[in-house]
This record gives structure tokens, sequence and C-alpha cells, in this order.
């Protein structure tokens, strides 16, 4: 265990209720468990970016309801779809926001041997 301070940035849906856009979906056992997760780590010092496809116009204010859902549920976020404030990209401005960790249902991990293999042995099941 460190004590380094992480940044996580986190999807909304498919993670922290079901994927049911422009709807907020329900939440199971998973998606609190999460939540309750997120909600410690903020608590102990860690930052939290919200970090998501979801937007706003008039028809659909799909983002702020998001934010507001997650506040009435206890979560905050330090930042919503940009780097946490005073983080300093050495490279120049990017649309990626800088994180130590990201949680995405529809991400494919590559970090160890183990994960990079079971990508590409999913992504090749894509393969006519």
């Amino acid at each position: 265990m460190t004590d380094k301070k992480l940044i996580i940035a986190v999807d909304f849906d498919g993670v922290l209720c079901e994927n049911k856009f422009p709807k907020i979906g329900k939440q199971n056992t998973y998606h609190i468990c999460l939540m309750n997760i997120l909600i410690d780590l903020k608590q102990n010092g860690h930052k939290l970016i919200l970090w998501t496809n979801r937007g706003d116009n008039e028809q659909y204010p799909c983002l702020t309801e998001a934010i507001d859902w997650c506040k009435k549920k206890g979560l905050d976020f330090d930042s919503i779809n940009e780097n946490i404030p005073n983080q300093i990209k050495l490279s120049g401005s990017s649309p990626k926001v800088m994180a130590d960790i990201y949680i995405d249902d529809k991400a494919l991990e590559f970090g160890n041997t183990k994960s990079k293999l079971n990508t590409i042995r999913q992504l090749k099941t894509f393969i006519k």
C-alpha cells in the first residue's frame, strides 16, 4: 500500500448504474459497491474525475442529471470531463484526462502480460 493519492477517472453509464442512456439506469449490487468505494476513496484524499460521454443540451440535460444524481447519493467529483484543477500536461492540451486509473465498462485492459494476451484474444474474435 502506498500513501500516494490517486486520480481516478470514472465513466457513468454502465459503471455507476445500468446503461439506459439518455435516462439514468438502476444500480445493482456492483454499482452500489463501486460507488461506496469511490466515496471512501474521495474521503481519503484521492481525486475523482467524472469521465463520461454525457453532455447537456436543451432537450437532454444528461450530464447535469448524472452529476446531480451522483451528488444525491453522496458522490462528488473533483472535476467533470477535465483534468483536476492545476494539473499540468507536459505535452500540451489533449482531450484525454490524466488519471492513474480509468474505470470504464467498455475498456479492455492492456497492462500486464495476462491482460495483454486476454485483450489480443478478445480482439481477434472480431476478425472475420
